[in-house]
């Protein structure tokens, strides 16, 4: 076989191997949606749907994520804050590939009744038009993060610092600029904020940004369309490449070899290069060795979970935009009581805006507490996946590093199927976000951890009563 024809079936295997989605939603996943959509009327209320969900349009569908669309940024927080984990269960209930929900904002994106059969084509058409040359080189940024718009605080000073110094210097300060940190603590913001910041005090340099499961959508398009050259080319032409959750790379290591190679070469022509994740590079398990090294190369900022200070100031900062009549007292009780992340933070103060705006009330301690009754609740309390798998950790005498470990041996097994039992009950996350907490596993995976527990319990009198005790141990 001649080395052309080498190459080409080397690129065909490839892609057979990683191409198992289209980012075009397939009939089976427009069906799937339509289902869904159809659904949520019972699920969640009539009101609900007609206020918030009803606009929901399916847009895309790409390495197990399922893009839909609102036509505004409001209802985009809204539905991520309120909704869109309980909307994930309910496809990936259909269908187990589809591990993550994206909301988008695209304009115009309500369809009429008798239009709702041509989504998938309209989706398509609307994907074609986002997508402005072959790899995705057009960087849209939301004009809501910026530096202005970033309260600065001392969890998050040092990710602060380095980003504007990227920006400030004519030259590559440090490369790569890591940042890390949990959901809802600022990292997107502190994407965006960089990307604007750049290209308008650097018009002239090409900056890129996307998330990483995006890039790797574009290297199966280009080994779909036999255009590897063409991919190497684009995506090592640019002046700033800015990746957004690199651990969603995990597990896949073809992607991960031509992302080394792209670093690399933009780290030889001095390209500046910005990564976000949610964790450090030491501990992104799935990543190859050699990768982790790279991304520790430069400066690993994190953002540390929020303080009373820096949750006061971000509500402050966002009554100012908001123009909005709150009282000190409110945004006091607030920032004392929703202290999980900062995303849902500003989520509880749109709804309490947004309560006010619709019934034509003033905002005040009693209506925030009213309105907030069921966030409140579970902030007296909240369980973090975190803290279970440490108490399950200490009740069977494992290390903490078990529960993200690949160990099969049923002494760690086990008590990582409790973990993930337990974690099912006493949380309110997802089970493609349980998944990820014990070391990128599938929802799959915990479902089935849920249902052998729970077929346990009435077998085994011994794990009815380790459950029991490491439960009330979290409850107590």
């Amino acid at each position: 076989m001649s080395e052309s024809a080498e190459k080409s079936a080397s690129v065909t295997a490839m892609s057979d191997k990683l191409a198992s989605e289209s980012f075009v939603p397939s009939k089976e996943v427009a069906a799937l949606w339509k289902k869904v959509h159809g659904e949520m009327r019972g699920e969640f209320g009539e009101a609900v749907f007609r206020s918030w969900l009803k606009p929901l349009t399916l847009q895309a569908c790409y390495h197990g994520t399922l893009e839909v669309s609102v036509p505004t940024r409001f209802m985009r927080d809204w539905i991520q804050t309120h909704y869109s984990a309980r909307i994930l269960e309910m496809c990936a209930e259909r269908d187990e590939n589809i591990k993550r929900l994206e909301v988008v904002v695209v304009q115009n994106a309500i369809l009429s009744d008798d239009e709702e059969d041509k989504a998938p084509a309209k989706a398509k058409a609307n994907q074609n038009e986002k997508i402005e040359d072959p790899y995705g080189l057009s960087s849209a940024f939301d004009p809501k993060y910026t530096f202005d718009t970033f309260v600065v605080g001392k969890p998050n000073a040092l990710a602060h610092a380095a980003a504007r110094r990227v920006v400030e210097s004519q030259n590559v300060p440090f490369n790569p600029l890591f940042l890390y940190g949990g959901v809802g603590l600022g990292k997107t913001h502190l994407m965006h904020a960089i990307g604007q910041a750049m290209t308008q005090q650097w018009p002239e340099r090409r900056v890129m940004y996307m998330s990483a499961e995006k890039f790797m959508y574009q290297f199966v398009k280009a080994l779909r369309s036999k255009d590897t050259m063409g991919f190497k080319e684009t995506f090592r032409s640019v002046d700033v490449l800015m990746i957004d959750d690199i651990q969603f790379m995990s597990g896949k290591e073809s992607t991960q070899e031509e992302f080394f190679h792209t670093f690399n070469a933009l780290v030889d022509q001095n390209k500046q290069i910005i990564i976000s994740a949610d964790k450090a590079p030491s501990d992104l398990l799935g990543l190859e060795e050699r990768l982790r090294s790279r991304l520790a190369w430069g400066l690993v900022a994190d953002i540390h979970p929020s303080t009373y200070d820096l949750r006061l100031g971000i509500l402050q900062s966002k009554r100012d935009l908001l123009q909005a009549s709150i009282p000190d007292a409110v945004l006091e009780f607030l920032a004392l009581k929703v202290t999980s992340n900062i995303r849902e933070l500003e989520g509880a103060l749109n709804r309490i805006v947004a309560h006010a705006d619709v019934t034509r009330s003033e905002i005040t301690l009693e209506t925030t507490q009213e309105v907030l009754v069921d966030l409140l609740r579970s902030h007296d309390r909240r369980i973090t996946i975190d803290e279970i798998q440490r108490k399950v950790a200490e009740h069977y005498n494992i290390k903490m590093s078990d529960m993200h470990s690949a160990r099969r041996a049923r002494n760690v097994a086990r008590p990582r199927q409790v973990a993930m039992y337990l974690a099912k009950q006493l949380t309110a996350r997802s089970l493609p976000e349980i998944g990820r907490k014990f070391g990128g596993r599938d929802h799959t995976t915990v479902m089935h951890a849920v249902r052998k527990i729970e077929e346990l319990m009435e077998e085994d009198a011994q794990i009815a009563q380790d459950v029991e005790i490491v439960r009330r141990a979290l409850t107590g």
